[in-house]
């Protein structure tokens, strides 16, 4: 890889040469400018306000615009006389813990070689120190003509460094987050973890830029004259309102498909019992059917309080049986459809002794009547056998 700096790392009195080399590089796809009539490359020239002439790179120089608009001339002369320390080091000033380094100021990135066989042996000293040390070094650099803060850190068998933007250059995040307070439920949590578990992780070296590759393919395509539009997907709307706690249960499900785990069916664990079952209620209609697209089973609030029980005279054995079989009706699990059951038998039980008793009362009632009856026709008899 071809070095783009060369100067030294200034480690306290320790100095090791290093070549600079990029550690990145863009894949991204950058087009021309044409002229749409013709094709023809529609190019930016470089022309001087004063004679209107087009310039050259090497006629072009510095210069500092000050506020009332007249230019300083600045050499290259005048910025190597600069009293810079680290015009040509690397020059640590601390070791840090990587933590303590905000990703918010974190810039290019560099690798840096050992210049020469000299080098070898600090350099391996530097980087074997920050391996034992499991900490990152703070240095200043200069490059391309301006003064930066940078971190060296180790990877694989090789230093690399981060340039780092200075602390005043990182903005502080006044009026970006949510205006108001928000409140976030627990059961909201509970499935935002759920999800995090399902999605997982990643291997970093799997990712692929497809748009990138999308558009490779359409230019090969359209330079061998074989390129066919296909047609657009239509995109979401955005803005829409839906149902937080169903969007998350829908969320939950799909990851799991894809990893060939339970399906659409299969209850997200750990959230039974949780939330909120406007999943297909306000959401929804909020949403514009957004929600009752998700096919979302709400998840259950507390158990319904149990109805008042009716005041004033008793209910017949069919009142009871109808009411009984609209309750199991209603019970949406087996142990509830189980006890309505269980309960409609006993009313059932009930009534069947309730009439048995009434029948048996009935016969024995005409039993004792016919008796008397039989009674009082043989007292007459017996009076007139005794008058004889």
């Amino acid at each position: 890889m071809r070095s783009i700096w060369n100067g030294a790392i200034s480690f306290g009195l320790v100095s090791i040469p290093i070549k600079l080399v990029n550690a990145t590089e863009s894949h991204s796809i950058s087009f021309r400018q044409i002229h749409l009539a013709d094709g023809g490359r529609v190019r930016y020239r470089k022309v001087c306000e004063l004679d209107g002439e087009e310039v050259s790179g090497a006629e072009i120089g510095k210069g500092y615009e000050e506020a009332d608009g007249s230019i300083i001339p600045i050499t290259d002369d005048d910025l190597a006389q600069l009293p810079l320390a680290t015009a040509k080091t690397i020059e640590i000033m601390s070791f840090v813990p990587a933590e303590e380094i905000d990703p918010l100021q974190m810039d290019a990135a560099y690798y840096l070689a050992a210049n020469g066989a000299t080098a070898a042996k600090p350099y391996t000293l530097l980087r074997e120190a920050l391996k034992r040390s499991r900490k990152v070094a703070i240095a200043k650099y200069a490059l391309r003509g301006r003064e930066r803060l940078g971190m060296l850190r180790v990877v694989d068998d090789v230093i690399a460094m981060h340039g780092l933007l200075w602390p005043d250059e990182i903005r502080a995040p006044e009026g970006v987050a949510p205006e108001g307070s928000v409140s976030v439920r627990d059961a909201e949590l509970d499935l935002a973890d759920a999800l995090m578990a399902t999605l997982g992780e990643v291997e970093m070296a799997s990712l692929r830029d497809d748009y990138r590759e999308a558009v490779e393919a359409m230019v090969t395509a359209k330079a061998g004259g074989a390129f066919e539009p296909s047609e657009v997907a239509a995109a979401p709307a955005g803005g829409q309102v839906i149902d937080l706690m169903a969007a998350l249960e829908k969320s939950v499900r799909a990851a799991k498909a894809s990893r060939g785990e339970p399906g659409p069916g299969a209850e997200p664990e750990g959230t039974a019992g949780a939330g909120s079952d406007a999943g297909t209620g306000a959401g929804a209609g909020a949403g514009g059917g957004a929600g009752a697209g998700a096919e979302v089973t709400p998840i259950r609030r507390k158990a319904a309080a149990a109805s008042p029980k009716a005041v004033g005279g008793k209910k017949s054995t069919a009142a009871a049986a109808k009411k009984t079989a609209s309750a199991a009706t209603k019970k949406t699990t087996a142990t509830g459809a189980a006890k309505s059951a269980a309960k409609s038998t006993a009313v059932k039980s009930t009534a069947v002794k309730s009439t048995s008793a009434k029948t048996t009362s009935a016969k024995s009632t005409a039993a004792a009547t016919k008796k008397t009856a039989t009674a009082k026709k043989a007292a007459p008899t017996a009076r007139k056998r005794t008058s004889a």
